[in-house]
């Protein structure tokens, strides 16, 4: 099957091309022809992404970035069997521009089109990259979402631990605006760290050694907050004070992840289902989304899983970041079970993987039951 696939949720407006097929007992393979992303840039004077503008911005460029990823593809419409389009959860805005496209072109072109979940698309990502099988254990970390689930199948997600108040990637986004860095916050933070002392501060690792593995980063970003602020306080912020404390942070944020990660594991590789699914084998760790990119966590993810004893799987950098490709590649898992959707079908801002998830009190932009 060939699928175009379509994202607009946030700030990147992006549209690939994939082949693939899945054979009967579940084995996936699939090739990617063709991925464009174009990344906003008017939202660094303001520190964080405008709805508004990133509304306007999908609306002048998805014409050009569909057809960049047709023409990269070297295929026509009448080469595809189906389209999929990011129709949830994100910005509504964002998510009408790509829907009102696939569906544009789905009519024009007599093709069934599919509204994808855009969380679903990093979690089945590995299955593109990796041909990875199920069951796996995801850790999915992005500048909306922070959640570990067991993904045991096609719309099969449980999710073992969510964040109570901000997702991974807000917290790297606020540092870095603290800290002058700019937007995107995550590589920015990532760069200065470079440079940095990660032993230099102490920062705080809320909800370690807890149950149920949830995150919570509001107080790590307080934090950080105060430690620059008593640095000010006490004369200046230097270059070197602001990479100390982002090395501190990152290494702060790897500990808390491998706490949460090995106590998900344990609930996850021990249930009778999973075990019976496995054979024997090892439970596979995933990781995906934005935060995913950054190589001190990936690397920190790879000591986790030898010490766990099983195997770690990270996309590569440019798959972990909001495209078209895990759309057209969740879009294909999804219509090679026959499914497919009509014109009706209107954007969602919220869209839980989990729907049998508990809501989340206190929790922060990433809304309730994600």
């Amino acid at each position: 099957m060939r699928l175009l696939g379509i994202e607009t949720s946030c700030d990147e407006t992006a549209a690939a091309v994939v082949d693939g097929s899945i054979a009967p007992d579940g084995q996936p393979e699939g090739q990617i022809l063709s991925n464009i992303v174009l990344s906003q840039k008017d939202h660094e004077a303001f520190g964080g992404v405008v709805p508004e503008i990133a509304a306007r911005a999908h609306v002048m460029a998805i014409d050009s970035v569909i057809m960049a990823a047709m023409k990269e593809a070297d295929c026509d419409f009448s080469d595809l069997d189906a389209l999929a389009v990011s129709s949830g959860p994100g910005l509504i805005g964002g998510l009408i521009v790509g829907l009102m496209a696939a569906k544009t072109i789905a009519l024009a072109h007599d093709l069934p089109f599919l509204g994808v979940n855009h969380l679903e698309g990093h979690a089945l990502t590995a299955r593109l990259s990796d041909q990875l099988p199920y069951p796996y254990l995801l850790l999915l970390v992005s500048g909306g979402h922070s959640q570990i689930l067991l993904v045991s199948g096609l719309g099969q997600y449980h999710r073992l631990g969510s964040t109570i108040d901000d997702a991974l990637g807000e917290a790297f986004d606020k540092t870095a605006k603290l800290l002058g860095l700019g937007y995107p916050g995550g590589p920015a933070v990532e760069r200065a760290a470079l440079q940095g002392d990660p032993e230099r501060f102490r920062f705080p690792m809320p909800l370690r050694g807890k149950m149920p593995p949830n995150f919570s980063f509001s107080g790590l970003k307080t934090a950080v907050r105060q430690q620059a602020e008593a640095l000010v306080q006490e004369g200046s912020l230097s270059d070197q004070d602001v990479a100390d404390i982002c090395a501190s942070f990152q290494k702060t944020v790897a500990a808390i992840i491998e706490d949460r990660l090995i106590r998900a594991f344990d609930l996850a590789a021990n249930r009778s289902d999973v075990l019976a699914a496995l054979d024997g084998k090892s439970l596979p760790l995933v990781v995906a989304g934005g935060v995913a990119a950054n190589q001190v966590l990936r690397d920190h993810l790879g000591r986790v899983a030898d010490r766990l004893d099983t195997q770690i799987i990270a996309p590569p950098l440019n798959l972990c970041g909001d495209n078209g490709a895990m759309i057209a590649w969740a879009g294909l898992e999804r219509f090679a079970t026959g499914e497919s959707h009509d014109f009706a079908l209107a954007p969602r801002a919220r869209w839980p993987l989990d729907m049998n998830a508990q809501t989340m009190i206190g929790h922060g932009k990433a809304g309730a039951k994600v």
